[in-house]
């Protein structure tokens, strides 16, 4: 496999009132394979939000750089998709014109943006509600058709930023599982950042654990679980075993 992304010794310093700073990351090494879907926990301040923001291109690293397919990331890019905890969804657009909507902007004819609409509307469940507002679905139904309009301009890389956080148990589980039902058929990069640690094991190939103060990676944790992966599977032993491994590492770094 290829490296799709490269953080390469990424440092980000913020500065504070009163001429303080604080750094919220220093000396971020990672590299994410093409096709790999990885999570990334750690404690509040350690960096996660921050390390996709520089890799979306939405800030910019005191030092260090990311790469893409070998360029530095500049800003933001057609071949990264970025879906926040916060739907971003245009409340007078349908489901349909929502998802059309990048489309649009990149110029195609109205007959292609709509058929390629259809084909992710339907990949996320959601062709029997293509013409309803966003106001009439739910929090879930939102989201996924948040990840339709992300996957419809085609890109190379998803970044997630806690893409289910203010979500129920129930759908969240769900979403979980259409996700990577999707994932599975398109195969893209994803970056996928939760502080759920059951998440972070059930959906990834890899858990990144950043530690904080300063937000700085602590270690990767190989999910050695095959996919697809089953509501059986979540109740494994070798889920559990994983599972206590992460939180071990999140929540009590020096013993683990």
């Amino acid at each position: 496999m290829s490296t799709k992304i490269s953080f390469q010794n990424v440092n980000k310093t913020f500065s504070l009132a009163g001429q303080t700073s604080f750094t919220a990351l220093k000396g971020l090494s990672l590299d994410i394979e093409d096709g790999e879907f990885i999570t990334v926990v750690g404690p509040s301040g350690c960096g996660k939000s921050t390390a996709m923001n520089i890799a979306a291109g939405l800030t910019v690293p005191s030092s260090g750089q990311v790469l893409v397919d070998n360029v530095a990331v500049k800003g933001p890019g057609p071949e990264r998709g970025v879906i926040f905890q916060q739907y971003a969804l245009f409340p007078w657009l349908t489901v349909r014109e929502n998802v059309e909507f990048g489309l649009k902007i990149a110029g195609l004819a109205k007959g292609e943006r709509h058929k390629i609409a259809e084909h992710f509307i339907a990949l996320v469940g959601l062709s029997d509600f293509a013409d309803s507002l966003p106001k009439t679905l739910s929090g879930g139904m939102k989201q996924r058709c948040a990840i339709a309009r992300a996957y419809a301009v085609n890109p190379k890389i998803l970044l997630m930023d806690e893409p289910f956080g203010a979500l129920d148990a129930l759908t969240r589980v769900q979403l979980q599982d259409q996700l990577l039902a999707t994932w599975s058929k398109e195969r893209r990069t994803v970056m996928f950042i939760t502080h759920d640690v059951d998440e972070a094991v059930y959906l990834a190939s890899r858990v990144v654990v950043m530690a904080a103060r300063p937000g700085r990676l602590h270690r990767i944790i190989p999910v050695d679980l095959p996919y697809p992966r089953t509501e059986e599977m979540r109740l494994s032993p070798e889920f559990s075993t994983l599972r206590n491994e992460v939180w071990r590492s999140v929540y009590h770094p020096a013993a683990a």
